[in-house]
């Protein structure tokens, strides 16, 4: 549905509505979902990036891990978030948070909203694109739940580096691709004025990741928009992420890993084609 609730909504209608300025960040999610929430720091190698946090965190009594990509909204704040994208040592603190979690069998939950990883010089420098392949291997093999909630944007490798889990849940008015609508115009006809166009033939959207069976869940938002009740946003995202984790956690550690694996074994496949459960069976001498 459109954000006023008339009918369907275009896709760079929803790309707007994902970018909105008072659209609830990661921390105002976080604050009311969770109790008891001690955000730690660092990488233990560089230093502390501000974009993407995490920590221990209660839910209902249990104690969870949360880790975080943060926008600002002021100035300052924009500039100390790095608007949202993190450098390499965003996402080695965020390795080292869910290792801590699978240490202590702790469940993971995850807030994806980023445009992209960051791609300035230091970034590479710093390996920011060896940091994101760790994190998808790591993330891949956690011997813990992991649910994964994008609040907004899903921007390509930035959000895929905490964005591996076995479940993933979306925000009606969220997106999640493999580059921004702008960046794919620029690529395809080399003309940024493409991006509506873009928009629509990336399939970035909730409802259409949820038909192609890449999203577990569409959870609903406030007519309008996330940003015209923070309230009821986080209540329905509270209520799907709880939903979720307790179905995740009566499942047995060695089915769940393997369920991960078939999960993203799958993607790609139409309904035509072998599951990877015959594809492997059918490889046997």
């Amino acid at each position: 549905m459109s954000a006023n609730g008339s009918g369907p909504a275009s896709a760079w209608t929803q790309v707007e509505l994902a970018r909105h300025v008072d659209r609830p960040y990661s921390l105002d999610y976080i604050q009311a979902i969770f109790r008891n929430f001690i955000e730690l720091h660092g990488d233990r190698l560089f230093g502390d990036d501000h974009a993407l946090i995490g920590g221990p965190a209660s839910l209902d009594g249990q104690t969870v891990m949360v880790i975080a990509q943060q926008k600002g909204r002021t100035t300052a704040e924009r500039a100390l978030r790095n608007f949202g994208m993190a450098n390499p040592e965003g996402y080695r603190k965020a390795l080292r948070l869910v290792r801590q979690a699978e240490r202590f069998q702790f469940p993971i939950i995850a807030f994806v909203d980023t445009p992209a990883a960051f791609p300035g010089a230091g970034a590479e420098e710093r390996g920011i694109a060896w940091a994101i392949a760790e994190n998808l291997v790591a993330f891949s093999q956690l011997a813990v739940p992991i649910v994964t909630l994008v609040v907004g944007e899903g921007g390509s490798g930035g959000a895929l580096g905490i964005g591996v889990g076995d479940r993933l849940l979306m925000m009606e008015h969220s997106i999640y691709s493999v580059a921004p609508p702008e960046t794919c115009a620029s690529i395809l006809w080399r003309d940024i004025s493409h991006k509506v166009e873009a928009a629509e033939a990336l399939k970035l959207t909730a409802r259409d990741l949820h038909g192609l069976g890449l999203v577990d869940e569409v959870v609903p938002e406030p007519v309008g928009g996330a940003q015209n009740d923070y309230g009821l946003a986080a209540d329905a995202a509270g209520a799907a992420v709880r939903r979720h984790l307790s179905a995740l956690t009566a499942i047995p550690i060695a089915r769940l890993l393997q369920e991960r694996y078939e999960r993203y074994r799958r993607i790609g496949l139409s309904p035509a084609q072998p599951s990877v459960k015959t594809v492997r069976r059918a490889r046997q001498p």
